[in-house]
C-alpha cells in the first residue's frame, strides 16, 4: 500500500506550543501508513528536534510580511516533493503555506488553528484583516483543526471557516516522558541557579509576550514577596517583551526575588523545581506546558481563560483568577504555599484528569485517522 506523503509546516523554530504539536504528530505517526517531513525557518532547537528524531526537514525562510522569497521557497519544496497532504500550524504558515499547496495542485490541504491569537490584537484594523484572509483561504482549505472546544466557538462566532470543515483535535503528550527530578539532582539544579534549598519556588515556563501577561506575575510576586520574603520566581522563556519586564522588576525592586533564566533546554528540569507552576497568560488555545506542570503533579495558579478552563476546575483541580488580576495571582498562591494539603489534593487531581484525558496515543490516534479521511476524499474525487 502506498504511504500517504504529508508536509507538516510552522515558521518559527523555537520550541512553543505549536512546534510541540508537530513534534508530536511528526514523531508518532505510523511509519507503515505515513511517509512524514517537516517545513520550518533554519535553525534553532526545533529543527535540532526534528532532526534528532531521523524526520525530513525543509528550511524555508518565514516572514510575518509579504514575502515573495517564502513562496518560491515553499513552492519549490511543494514541486519537487509530492505531497498527498500538506498540514499548516498557525497564521504565518498557514498564509504562505496554504498559497503555495494550492498554486501547486496538493490534493489535501490542512490547517490547525493553536489559539485564534488575531482575534486578540488590539488594533481592530488588523484584527479584522486575519478574520478576512482566514475566511478566504479556508475557502480552498479541506480541513480546520482547532484544538479546544473554545477555538471552535470563536471559529463559528467569527465565520473563519465553513462548520463542516471543522474538527477538534486536543492537544496530547507522552507523560511517560515526563518526570520530576530526584532530591540530589533538584538540591544540585537550585545550588547551579543559587537558590536556596529551602526557599519556595514559584515558576513559570513561556514566552515573554503579551499573550503570557509575565507583568502581572511580576506585580503579583510584589505582594507576595511581603508575605513571603523567602520566595523566589523563575521565569523560564525569553521574547520581545523581555527587557520591559525586566526594567519593570527593577522598578518594583525585585531584583533578588525574580530570576530570568531565559530559553533553556532544560526548561523541563527547571520545571521540576517548582513549589507552584503559575500561567498568568491573557490567552491561549490549549497549553502544552499546563499538561507537562500536570503530569509532574504541581500545584497551578492559571488564568479562567478559554481553554485553560477546559483543563482546570477551580477548585478541585487547580486555583482559577481572572486576568490581569496580580492581586488575585498573589492571593492565591499565597494560599497554596500556606495550605501544602490543599497544595497536594489539587495537584494529584489535576494530574489524575490531564494524563487520563491528554494523552499522546489518542491524539495520535485522531490525527491519524483524520488524515486517512482527507486522503480518501481526496481520492475519490480525483477518480
Amino acid at each position: 500500500m502506498k504511504k500517504i506523503r504529508i508536509l507538516e509546516i510552522i515558521d518559527r523554530p523555537f520550541l512553543g506550543g505549536g512546534q510541540r504539536n508537530v513534534l508530536s504528530i511528526a514523531a508518532s505517526l505510523n511509519r507503515n501508513t505515513f511517509d512524514i517531513a517537516v517545513c520550518s525557518d533554519g535553525g534553532g532547537p526545533f529543527v535540532d528536534e526534528v532532526k534528532r528524531q531521523g524526520i525530513s526537514h525543509f528550511s524555508v525562510p518565514f516572514s510575518k510580511r509579504v514575502h515573495g522569497k517564502t513562496q518560491k521557497s515553499l513552492v519549490q519544496v511543494f514541486k519537487n516533493n509530492h505531497f498527498d497532504i500538506v498540514h499548516t500550524h498557525g497564521g504565518v504558515a498557514g498564509f504562505f503555506g496554504r498559497r503555495a499547496a494550492r498554486k501547486c495542485g496538493v490534493p489535501v490541504i490542512l490547517h490547525t488553528l493553536h489559539g485564534i491569537h488575531y482575534l486578540h490584537y488590539r488594533n481592530p484594523v488588523a484584527r479584522l484583516l486575519y478574520i478576512l484572509l482566514e475566511r478566504w483561504y479556508s475557502r480552498y482549505t479541506h480541513g480546520v483543526i482547532l484544538v479546544s472546544e473554545a477555538d471552535q466557538k470563536q471559529a463559528i462566532k467569527y465565520r473563519l471557516c465553513s462548520e463542516s470543515k471543522m474538527r477538534i483535535i486536543k492537544n496530547g503528550i507522552n507523560f511517560s516522558e515526563i518526570k520530576n527530578l530526584s532530591t540530589v539532582a533538584k538540591a544540585e539544579k537550585k545550588a547551579a541557579l543559587g537558590v536556596h534549598l529551602k526557599k519556595p519556588v514559584l515558576g513559570t515556563v513561556a514566552r515573554l509576550h503579551r499573550q503570557k501577561g509575565i507583568p502581572f506575575l511580576v506585580q503579583a510576586m510584589a505582594g507576595i514577596s511581603k508575605e513571603l520574603p523567602d520566595a523566589v520566581l523563575l521565569i523560564v522563556g525569553g521574547g520581545p517583551q523581555e527587557e520591559k519586564i525586566k526594567s519593570l522588576t527593577r522598578d518594583l525592586a525585585l531584583d533578588e526575588k525574580i530570576l530570568f533564566l531565559g530559553e533553556r533546554e532544560d526548561a523541563m528540569e527547571l520545571l521540576s523545581l517548582f513549589d507552584i507552576f503559575i500561567l498568568p497568560s491573557l490567552w491561549e488555545g490549549l497549553p502544552y506546558v499546563l499538561m507537562e506542570a500536570a503530569g509532574m503533579a504541581k500545584p497551578v495558579v492559571a488564568t479562567s481563560i478559554d481553554g485553560v478552563r477546559e483543563m482546570i476546575r477551580d477548585g478541585e483541580t487547580g486555583l482559577l483568577v481572572p486576568a490581569e488580576d496580580a492581586t488575585g495571582l498573589a492571593v492565591a498562591v499565597l494560599r497554596l504555599v500556606r495550605d501544602r494539603s490543599l497544595a497536594d489534593r489539587l495537584a494529584q487531581n489535576l494530574k489524575k484528569h490531564i494524563t487520563e484525558s491528554y494523552g499522546l496515543t489518542r491524539m495520535t490516534a485522531e490525527v491519524e485517522n483524520y488524515y486517512k479521511y482527507l486522503a480518501s476524499e481526496a481520492k475519490d474525487q480525483a477518480d
